[in-house]
């Protein structure tokens, strides 16, 4: 056993990708068999790791570091780290237990994946079972995404492979993955493929069947052998398709801007999916500025919010909202103040709102198609979220950090202008701040936890007047302290993460 500290769990996750370099690939077997790293964290902060085949071929790492090396320890309360999402009940032939079977019934508290299986017998079940079982799941962060991606190119590839030829539908295939039979492919549009070939660096002949392919290779078409000819399935509709609303009548982006004056303006987005964020970002650009009042903004092109954010919001909302939810549609409102945007149901797990409102959120996405599309043209990174760029608004832009709110059926971003209009849109806690404690109170929640010397040093407070602002964010329950004595070196204040909204 070693001895590491439960405080920072990025230690750990060093650990288990460290572990995942040392995978044995297993020889003789037509399936390339996955990198895996896992470390056992006991409550004291002792932990144990292992890698997949360590002690034999084809052994799960979770299976090795809890069932062999700490076969007669209890595990209760434990954490694990894997960087390969534990597999899901029924995978493992009968009598074998499946990784996650084995977490819950160990007891296991919380769990840390690196990137999801794509092995399609797994792809999140496994994940989902976990939070099922009350397991708490969380993710890496992204800076481990790409190695761990890179490790497991090829077991990758062969799930990619098996996805595509699994043929088995039954009544609860996800709407986005239906065929539509009477779709044709003339009906798609050729500005839509066009912007996709160019901007994923294809440079097709769109003659030819070449793009066809590699959007059946991503699961967006299949191919009818009897009556040659390509299938959309409703993703493809929804990413390339002239209407896309005609569909899916939730497929469309709602936007409206109200001016300073009190005039108002509403404009629908209805065409294919990638082809909406360019469009949506020239009509951000060309209103945002209207709606400002001109007496309190000397430069007229002045849009106060950075064009970054707004785009990283609607993006995210428009790749990761649930299309499942019928009648609702992402939505961007555009006030003098504030942006205000709406998507569709409640983030997906691992993602909870309490993630987003403290900026540890990492990347997972309901709607894996769409964001691989959206990745592969350079308008999102698929390994993160943008929690740097909203954390930016502060450090750069000397702006209020965004707020996140689920009003049903809508996870709301609100990007704001101003420290009033965010005292404003607060609840009570926030509008007995001023603006100067605000803007202390978004220090301490972009960085987490901060002493009295960092907050005094970071803004040249006195060090009475960085006390008592401190004091005053506790009383009000904004903060809370890491438990230790006021008087001990590493006393911190420490960012709660649910108050706004």
């Amino acid at each position: 056993m070693k001895v590491g500290s439960r405080e920072k769990p990025e230690f750990y996750m060093e650990l288990a990708v460290e572990a995942m370099r040392k995978s044995i690939v297993e020889k003789g077997n037509s399936k390339p068999s996955p990198h895996v790293g896992a470390v056992l964290v006991f409550p004291d902060g002792t932990y144990e790791t292992a890698y997949r085949g360590e002690f034999r071929e084809g052994d799960h790492a979770e299976y090795t570091v809890m069932d062999k090396k700490c076969r007669d320890k209890d595990l209760t309360d434990c954490w694990l780290f894997a960087t390969l999402e534990p597999c899901a009940p029924g995978v493992r032939n009968k009598p074998k237990f499946s990784c996650s079977e084995r977490i819950v019934n160990a007891r296991i508290s919380k769990l840390w994946f690196g990137i999801e299986d794509p092995n399609p017998k797994v792809d999140h079940a496994g994940i989902d079972y976990m939070i099922d079982h009350e397991v708490e799941v969380n993710q890496f962060s992204p800076e481990y995404f790409k190695e761990i991606e890179v490790a497991n190119n090829k077991f990758f590839k062969w799930a990619e492979n098996e996805n595509q030829q699994s043929k088995k539908k039954t009544k609860a295939e996800p709407i986005l993955e239906k065929e539509q039979q009477n779709y044709n492919l003339n009906d798609l549009s050729s500005d839509a493929l066009e912007k996709f070939n160019k901007l994923a660096k294809y440079n097709f002949d769109l003659s030819t069947d070449k793009l066809n392919e590699v959007l059946r290779k991503k699961g967006l078409f299949t191919y009818d052998d009897k009556k040659q000819k390509y299938i959309p399935t409703v993703n493809a509709i929804l990413l390339f398709g002239k209407r896309p609303c005609d569909t899916l009548e939730q497929a469309c982006v709602k936007a409206k801007v109200k001016y300073f004056d009190g005039t108002s303006h509403a404009k629908t987005f209805d065409k294919a999916l990638v082809l909406i964020p360019d469009e949506l970002e020239s009509w951000v650009r060309k209103v945002l500025p209207e709606t400002l009042n001109r007496s309190n903004f000397k430069a007229k092109s002045d849009t106060k919010i950075p064009i970054e954010a707004i785009r990283e919001a609607y993006i995210n909302a428009i790749a990761h909202r649930d299309y499942d939810i019928e009648g609702a549609k992402v939505q961007i409102e555009v006030l003098h103040d504030r942006i205000i945007v709406r998507s569709p149901g409640k983030p997906p797990l691992p993602v909870t709102i309490e993630k987003l409102k403290d900026f540890t959120a990492t990347s997972y996405s309901r709607n894996k198609k769409i964001t691989n599309v959206f990745n592969q043209m350079e308008y999102m990174e698929e390994s993160q979220v943008g929690m740097d760029t909203f954390k930016e608004l502060r450090e750069t832009y000397k702006l209020p950090l965004p707020i996140f709110k689920y009003n049903e059926p809508y996870l709301e971003t609100i990007l704001f202008t101003s420290e009033s209009a965010m005292i404003e849109e607060g609840p009570y806690e926030l509008k007995n701040l001023n603006k100067e404690e605000l803007i202390g109170f978004d220090f301490i929640k972009s960085k987490g936890e901060v002493s009295r010397k960092e907050y005094q040093d970071h803004f040249g407070f006195e060090r009475k007047k960085a006390s008592n602002q401190l004091k005053k964010m506790k009383v009000l329950g904004l903060i809370t302290d890491n438990g230790l004595q006021p008087t001990d070196n590493g006393y911190k204040y420490v960012y709660l993460g649910k108050s706004e909204g």
